[in-house]
């Protein structure tokens, strides 16, 4: 193969890890060494590319061979945000011509997504081809995919969530009158939540999705939770788990939020949220109304999501991530770009920037849980929480010291 058709493809991993990454890695490198091509793994994100930097390593069947089995991820993970301003999108793409990159393989969520269009984009209007592809990954299972196709990573970060939950729901059972907050990682969405919840039975999960306005005082939320362990009591259980999505707060009003803490923001605009303690928070809340109401209970928070984004991958996101690798490839050496590689059914089918790009913001829309499903019926059915018709239950209404006329004067707000 002459220098000039030498094909170079470099792989960057973006945002936060989830299991399978290494995967994709692996796959990507063995296909295009098959097809002659060279295969480079750029370290750290775009945060060295953007200061013109160059630090890869040349990936080959040697170094790539058994990392699919693992977690984490070999050329770690940035947030760096390079379209935040042109310099810095320019020596990314600077950097990558110099290396001779032909082809560019990103790997991670919406916000990698929009920087891999936008590196091809630029590179188009200095007269220089970029080819590109995306590799759709998060645990948050929000990028939008057609309905029943995950994110690779979801399934093992699932598989484990529901692991942790479980546990926490026999501690709370073995040692009763004890009740657990566990908080779960989902920037804006609930899939995450809802589904290590509604696998290991969790009492009740409350997820952003079921707040159709756009804001909400952080009471509804406390009084949904009270709810809850109001009428588990009174079935006799004095214990639980009630699993909240931290992209709750994302709802919660201005005023309220600024209780949990000064708000920090990551390079992309987003919320960190794990500077802001929302199960302490809540906590305290559910705690001080149990008590006007008698009703002695310990509450424990405990965040869930960072354990699980290194964890090494499941069979299904071994296997679907290694797919997702392979095709990326193929997607490539077509001589196509601009895509999220998906597998529906039997088919490697492209979902094109283009056609996923919210038009409001410019970037790729998000992926909600959709509440009308019959998956989250479901799941809704076997929680356990103060429903319309509890309010005319007298002895709903004893148990929170009121009668039936001020409960549902109380808390018919959460209905309407």
């Amino acid at each position: 193969m002459s220098s000039s058709s030498k094909k170079v493809i470099a792989i960057v991993c973006g945002g936060g890890p989830a299991p399978g990454i290494n995967s994709v890695i692996s796959a990507i490198a063995m296909e295009g060494n098959r097809q002659g091509c060279e295969v480079l793994g750029i370290y750290d994100g775009f945060s060295y590319l953007a200061k013109g930097e160059k630090k890869y390593i040349n990936l080959t069947y040697d170094n790539v061979s058994r990392i699919h089995l693992t977690g984490g991820c070999i050329l770690h993970m940035s947030r760096v945000n390079p379209t935040k301003n042109e310099e810095d999108l320019k020596r990314v793409v600077n950097t990558l011509t110099s290396l001779g990159v032909t082809h560019l393989v990103t790997i991670g969520g919406d916000d990698t997504a929009y920087s891999s269009a936008r590196v091809s984009e630029y590179a188009k209007s200095c007269g220089r081809t970029i080819n590109v592809v995306h590799v759709p990954k998060t645990i948050d299972n929000d990028l939008p995919l057609p309905d029943g196709v995950p994110t690779f990573g979801f399934e093992t970060a699932r598989e484990l969530a529901t692991m942790e939950i479980e546990n926490l729901m026999e501690d709370a059972r073995t040692t009763n009158n004890r009740w657990y907050f566990a908080i779960a990682m989902g920037r804006t969405t609930g899939h995450l939540a809802l589904g290590m919840g509604r696998s290991a039975g969790a009492i009740i999960t409350i997820i952003p999705e079921e707040f159709p306005e756009n804001q909400i005082r952080l009471q509804r939320v406390i009084d949904l939770i009270v709810g809850s362990i109001v009428k588990r009591y009174l079935s006799g259980r004095n214990y639980g788990v009630a699993v909240i999505a931290e992209g709750v707060m994302e709802k919660v009003v201005p005023e309220d939020l600024a209780l949990l803490g000064e708000l920090c923001l990551d390079e992309h605009g987003n919320i960190r949220y794990s500077e802001l303690d929302l199960g302490e928070m809540l906590k305290k809340a559910v705690k001080a109304e149990i008590k006007k109401i008698g009703v002695k209970v310990t509450i424990v928070d405990k965040e869930i999501g960072y354990e699980l984004r290194c964890a090494a991958p499941i069979s299904y996101d071994i296997d679907y991530a290694r797919s997702l690798g392979y095709e990326a490839v193929q997607f490539l050496l077509a001589g196509k770009s601009g895509a999220m590689i998906t597998l529906q059914g039997n088919q490697a089918l492209p979902l094109y920037f283009n056609d996923i790009t919210d038009p409001e913001t410019g970037k790729t829309r998000i992926r909600k849980v959709d509440i009308e499903s019959a998956n989250y019926r479901i799941a809704r059915g076997f929680m356990m929480r103060l429903e319309q018709e509890d309010l005319d239950d007298p002895g709903i209404a004893n148990a929170y010291k009121l009668n039936v006329a001020e409960l549902k004067k109380r808390y018919n707000y959460l209905f309407e």
